[in-house]
């Protein structure tokens, strides 16, 4: 077999997959392998910004550490409507009901953009405030503000590409999303160091040893970058030509799942339908995107170093937890297709046989982490304070990632079966009553230790909780599919013969 035989061997497309029948782990493995590298090439995002700035200066660095979290904070108000529509999608593919998981995605995508539209008009004109209240010093937060203020103006474009990655998903396609993305990350990679650093003093063109094509560039634009804000405007360039390519796409519906121009009026009565699934769902984004902004009032009390060390840490999870969030949302795919075909039996196994898998991946990745996190940190920063105080941070969380494997299995399956209100639940308790409070009263003892044994803390009871409500079986009861409600009826889309736009 060829290496490129080989390659494609690890990626099948919706049309090559079954969902709802046959064994789990192959058709498990065939979906949330794609989402795993998109979702690492969605870090990517944040590691360039991370590397880069961090080369730039620790005031840059620490200003994206206050950043992050809210960025998080923003995405996740309005990801809820991605969740509905994927999950609506999934179980009307499950269900064999094509026309209505059209509909489904077109009414998604218009109040996907119309709120983060809103959303970002509101971030624009608060974000100094809010980042002030976290007690950066002076300089940290004019950076943090910079960069803040040009990711709200656009987060439309993030967020449109974000809602064509869910719908694909639903559908059953996790390819066409990976591809679209790796040109993306591509472009912002190269993007980056010059939107940074400019042509003067850039260390990407010291690394290629392209000093004379610097100055020569440098003599012709005078340009000497944006610092932070150049990092901002690098990824939402990126982000905006992925939306681009990924309407085209699903416009054109040769791939995935399609959205008709037609049935992208506003239809207020569907709003509804995916309020009840996307509000839960945004609640638990957000409650994972608040509990990272109240740590910074924690975090904030002390040095800058340490807030560094926050930042960098928090991005390296992201990185390592990618095998579970992708599983997470392969769960919520394969749950939501067989709740719609009438198999919850087989929507059970699969998020036991997640579980399981994702436990022992993550567990051995923790161990290794363990052994080598200072060298992980120095690959971001040179400060010798960072880099202790961001082992220290990773070495306290790294033994309980399985545990995190555990709950994204479950709550993944939770919302696939549309049961959004009870993953809610679990992560207001995993974040707001566990770690917020066992970081606040464990930091004024222990310092920041406290801080990162608030994780581990947090990571192993959530696991707990979250298997134990799966085991009582209420998510059987789900089926989104018996909604008639709107133009999404069988009457109204589902019998409808499919025209072109």
């Amino acid at each position: 077999m060829s290496v490129r035989d080989r390659l494609g061997s690890l990626f099948k497309g919706k049309e090559e997959l079954d969902l709802t029948s046959g064994g789990i782990g192959r058709p498990l493995f065939f979906l949330s392998f794609p989402i795993i590298i998109t979702n690492l090439l969605q870090v990517m995002y944040n590691l360039a910004d991370t590397f880069w700035l961090g080369q730039y200066s620790t005031p840059a660095l620490a200003a994206i550490s206050f950043g992050f979290p809210l960025v998080y904070l923003l995405i996740s108000l309005g990801m809820g409507l991605s969740v509905a529509g994927s999950v609506l999608v999934a179980q009307h593919t499950g269900a064999d009901e094509p026309r209505k998981a059209e509909y489904a995605a077109s009414q998604t995508v218009t109040f996907s953009l119309i709120g983060s539209a809103i959303l970002g008009a509101l971030g624009f004109f608060l974000v100094g405030g809010v980042l002030d209240l976290f007690g950066a010093e002076p300089l940290v937060l004019d950076l943090a503000t910079e960069y803040m203020r040009v990711i709200a103006a656009g987060l439309p474009f993030m967020f449109g590409f974000f809602v064509f990655i869910a719908l694909m998903r639903g559908s059953g396609d996790t390819i066409t999303p990976m591809v679209v993305m790796f040109g993306t990350v591509v472009l912002n990679i190269v993007l980056d160091p010059i939107l940074i650093f400019g042509f003067q003093n850039n260390p990407l063109f010291t690394a290629l040893d392209a000093g004379a094509i610097q100055d020569s560039l440098y003599a012709v634009t005078g340009y000497t970058g944006n610092g932070v804000e150049g990092a901002a405007i690098a990824t939402v360039f990126a982000r905006a030509s992925a939306m681009v390519v990924g309407m085209a796409i699903m416009l054109n519906g040769s791939h995935g799942i399609r959205i008709r121009i037609s049935e992208m009026v506003p239809d207020f009565d569907y709003l509804g339908r995916l309020l009840r699934i996307g509000v839960p769902a945004s609640v638990e984004n957000t409650g994972r995107a608040l509990s990272v902004n109240l740590l910074l009032f924690i975090v904030g009390t002390f040095s800058t170093t340490v807030v560094a060390a926050f930042g960098v840490g928090i991005r390296v999870f992201s990185l390592i937890f990618m095998p579970a969030i992708a599983v997470d949302r392969g769960v919520e795919t394969m749950t939501g297709q067989n709740i719609g075909a009438g198999k919850p039996d087989r929507a059970a196994a699969t998020n036991h046989f997640a579980a399981k898998v994702t436990f022992l991946i993550l567990a051995a990745l923790g161990a290794v982490i363990f052994v080598i996190a200072p060298q992980i940190m120095a690959v971001f920063t040179n400060d010798a304070g960072v880099i202790e105080e961001g082992a220290r941070f990773l070495r306290w969380v790294a033994p309980t990632f399985g545990f995190m494997g555990v709950l994204r299995a479950y709550t993944g399956g939770l919302r696939g079966a549309g049961k959004t209100l009870t993953a809610a639940a679990i992560a207001i308790l995993m974040f707001g009553v566990i770690r917020l409070p066992v970081a606040w009263v464990a930091s004024q003892r222990f310092g920041p230790d406290g801080i990162w044994f608030s994780f581990a803390v947090s990571n192993v009871a959530a696991a707990a909780i979250a298997f134990g409500w799966f085991q009582r079986g209420t998510w059987r009861e789900a089926d989104l599919t018996d909604d008639e409600t709107g133009p999404g009826s069988t009457e109204e889309v589902g019998d409808a013969t499919p025209t072109d736009d």
